[in-house]
């Protein structure tokens, strides 16, 4: 692929190919990225690089997406603020409403963002060292402090704010046969004590229903972000919550029972309630590598009501694992397929999709170059038509 096919493909491809295009993108924009290894992040060193527009990993993550142009994108590992005006809103005006590198500004009019588990404390030790510090591993997502790895949806559609469904409470204990049961000492003796047990939330962020109305029509945005399955030890707290946050979908998706005891932060009940839906982030999770459990993801890819057969590539995840043969797929610089987007069967069809991970020596490749480039990760996007 050329230089010229690229900004070609990247930047028009959604007015002319597609009706929705859809995308996620963990952008690493959170505090400890902007200090060196021996400073402590404060939590407000995003906020401070947002308001002057001129931070060069920031503006290079807003050039992708304004190469990529989606019409909806999630952005994982964004620290929260309650004021938008600080967070996504100074992310907007002061990036992706200017050019970066003669890139075409984009705007998004419409946000989602809310409060997430990450840096809160969760008043008991779940870190099992004796010490409720209530911070890193003894908050209720791992955090230095409250809103690390935060989320945010940008749409240019309207978001139903008022149906929005969260789940940043629900309880870990409430998932009928979870792993949390699992997580023992190596003598046996259960991980989390019984305090623990019983305020331990599932999601490490949280876990969205948003619909966006586009056309008349209603979509749900499912986005979430659960835990690595990695930095823990043989007890496996992290691999098994991250197994239970991907499978808080599979059931989410289905009917009747396996649904049913799902409750959501205003205390409605049961699963989705629409067809037509997309389930975007970063999953950590893969069916085939890394360190996940396989089950939960291999069930929510070949779920009946998930169109899981189209995976996005790229050349340069194929160039930069050439010896793997799913390299093609992987959407991570440390070479897994992390990030998913996943359209429902009901109400789509899928035109096209790809990871943005140009090839070394192309114009865009200084983009992903390297992790102070952007992202360890790469943007994901699927072109989807209404049926």
């Amino acid at each position: 692929m050329t230089l010229t096919l690229v900004s070609s493909f990247y930047g028009q491809a959604a007015a002319e190919k597609a009706e929705l295009r859809i995308a996620t993108f963990n952008v690493s924009m959170e505090a400890t990225n902007y200090v060196d290894r021996e400073s402590k992040a404060t939590g407000n060193e995003l906020f401070e690089r947002l308001a002057d527009g001129q931070h060069p990993q920031i503006r290079n993550t807003a050039e992708i997406i304004q190469r990529v142009r989606p019409d909806i994108v999630l952005l994982n590992e964004f620290d929260y603020h309650a004021d938008p005006q600080k967070g996504v809103l100074a992310f907007v005006k002061n990036y992706l409403q200017h050019s970066q590198n003669n890139a075409e500004p984009i705007d998004y009019p419409y946000f989602y963002i809310a409060p997430v588990n990450t840096g809160v404390d969760s008043g008991v030790d779940l870190s099992g060292d004796g010490i409720a510090s209530g911070t890193g591993d003894d908050a209720f997502g791992y955090g230095v402090y409250p809103g690390q790895y935060g989320m945010v949806l940008l749409s240019r559609y309207p978001i139903d704010k008022e149906n929005v469904r969260t789940f940043q409470y629900f309880l870990w204990k409430d998932m009928p046969g979870n792993l949390m049961q699992t997580v023992v000492h190596q003598d046996g003796r259960p991980w989390y004590g019984e305090q623990a047990r019983q305020v331990m939330r599932l999601s490490s962020k949280s876990h969205w229903d948003i619909p966006v109305k586009v056309n008349g029509k209603t979509i749900h945005v499912l986005a979430s972000h659960p835990t690595p399955p990695v930095f823990d030890g043989p007890e496996d707290r992290n691999g098994k919550r991250n197994h239970d946050e991907v499978r808080f979908w599979v059931d989410y998706l289905s009917a009747g029972e396996q649904a049913a005891y799902l409750y959501d932060d205003k205390g409605q009940r049961g699963g989705i309630s629409g067809e037509t839906f997309v389930i975007v982030g970063d999953l950590n999770s893969n069916p085939v590598e890394g360190n996940a459990h396989k089950e939960a993801i291999s069930a929510l890819i070949g779920h009946e009501k998930v169109a899981g057969d189209f995976i996005p590539t790229s050349e340069g995840g194929e160039l930069h694992s050439p010896d793997n043969p799913r390299g093609k797929s992987h959407t991570a610089g440390w070479r897994m397929r992390a990030d998913y987007v996943l359209p429902s069967k009901a109400g789509w069809d899928i035109h096209s999709g790809g990871v943005f991970w140009p090839k070394e020596g192309e114009e865009l490749y200084r983009l992903v170059k390297d992790r102070q480039s952007s992202s360890d990760h790469r943007l994901v996007w699927m072109d989807l038509q209404f049926q």
